[in-house]
């Protein structure tokens, strides 16, 4: 037991702030029935209701699932950059929910057509209620899934990995907006707070430099 421990340990801060998050969110949900602040810009009425988009939409859940536990088994290194820039982000809509809760009004009152695809749409709007939207975590998970998948050795290096993951991603991102779960100041805002965070996780490499600090003072105890 105590060899699996130190071997998978690294999955405790995953699963602590799973629960946090979804229990967070859910009372979100069950809470924030009537808004205050409508989401809306002008982008929004150009942007046509397109059904099939719920495919990738859907495969949000699978993408961010897969990359993440690709690198907890293959890659720790980039397992701790790819949670530290998903749970901020995650945090960070998730106070904006509380604070200023908001909502949209852009889904179609009835569908404009019937199949298979419209139908998905119709069960998750049943399932998902149009409040708490900003930022998009589907868009900003999205991109901190698709940068994990860069910063791997291995998968950088695997040309069909590397594009199917881009297309993925913006599929996912175009999925947003096109089935009506977004608007675009959501999809920009999230662009935004990724942006920020690239800097903060992969440019400053503040998981190198936190490692380097905790070495430092181990070696200075050690001495005293």
């Amino acid at each position: 037991m105590k060899k699996y421990y130190e071997r998978y340990k690294h999955a405790i801060p995953l699963i602590i702030y799973g629960i946090i998050y979804l229990t967070w969110f859910s009372y979100l949900e069950r809470t924030v029935t009537h808004p205050s602040r409508i989401i809306h810009v002008w982008l929004d009425d150009y942007i046509p209701f397109c059904e099939i988009f719920v495919i990738p939409y859907f495969l949000w859940f699978a993408y961010v699932s897969v990359v993440v536990l690709y690198c907890f088994f293959k890659n720790k290194p980039e397992y701790v950059n790819t949670c530290i820039f998903l749970f901020t982000g995650m945090t960070v809509f998730l106070v904006i929910s509380t604070l200023w809760p908001n909502g949209h009004h852009l889904r179609p009152y009835n569908m404009p057509r019937e199949n298979i695809f419209t139908g998905m749409i119709a069960h998750l709007y049943r399932i998902d209620t149009p409040t708490n939207l900003w930022p998009s975590i589907h868009v900003y998970n999205s991109i901190g899934a698709h940068l994990a998948v860069m910063h791997d050795q291995k998968l950088a290096a695997n040309k069909p990995v590397q594009i199917g993951s881009l297309i993925l991603c913006v599929s996912i991102i175009l999925s947003t907006v096109f089935i009506k779960q977004h608007s675009m100041f959501d999809v920009l805002t999230a662009f935004i707070m990724a942006g920020i965070m690239y800097a903060v996780v992969y440019q400053a490499n503040i998981v190198t430099a936190w490692r380097n600090l905790h070495t430092t003072a181990k070696r200075r105890i050690r001495q005293i």
